[in-house]
């Protein structure tokens, strides 16, 4: 993935944190759930990662290699996410500006809201891919690990949950009614598949650690 240099992605955790804190727009709940869904791939990697090479792994050595790329995958757009999402709200805010007696103003509104809703449902699409891979690293992480993939689950639902509330946010202000009435269904469809899915992770990870399995 490449290195961020100069961006709120590329910022250490202290600062991101102080930025979110602070009296500014950007970065917001946006990028705090692509954040979120980032650091739950994350923990599906790094539970991946200490099982290559081991001699309990060596039965599906392939299908985790092809789960670590794929998280790979994921993660980086997550990551990219951060920055798109401050990207939208400058373009939103930019357009939003524009006169009122301006004849192109609401044409640029419109299309500046239109991206601040795909970056959310972009987010919640990755983090979904996300909550698939955690539920295969589950059969193949370690014991010792298991901890951090119920972790990434909890992690990855909670991501849903923020993105969904930055899609209806924006959805909510469109002309196209058509299409903000699918990109809702697209919401709900991922939320009603996707969050019993992590939760039902969490729960099984609990279970497991509690019977000491």
């Amino acid at each position: 993935m490449a290195e961020k240099v100069n961006t709120l992605a590329g910022h250490s955790c202290e600062v991101f944190c102080a930025e979110l804190a602070a009296r500014t727009s950007t970065p917001g709940g946006g990028g705090a759930s692509a954040l979120a869904g980032a650091l739950g791939t994350a923990l599906c990697s790094m539970a991946g990662n200490f099982a290559v090479g081991k001699p309990f792994a060596a039965a599906f050595e392939d299908e985790l290699h092809d789960v670590l790329e794929e998280a790979e995958d994921i993660r980086g757009k997550l990551v990219d996410l951060i920055d798109a999402d401050a990207d939208a709200f400058a373009a939103f805010s930019h357009a939003y500006a524009f006169p009122k007696t301006d004849p192109l103003r609401r044409q640029i509104l419109e299309a500046a809201t239109t991206q601040a809703a795909f970056v959310p449902i972009e987010t919640m699409r990755q983090v979904a891919r996300a909550i698939e891979l955690l539920e295969h690293m589950e059969s193949m992480a370690s014991k010792l690990l298991i901890s951090d993939v119920g972790c990434g689950a909890a992690l990855c639902a909670s991501a849903l949950t923020s993105a969904s509330l930055n899609v209806y946010v924006n959805t909510r202000s469109l002309a196209n009614r058509e299409h903000a009435a699918e990109l809702d269904a697209e919401v709900d469809r991922i939320l009603s598949a996707y969050i019993p899915r992590a939760e039902a992770i969490v729960a099984r990870v609990t279970e497991r650690i509690r019977k000491g399995a």
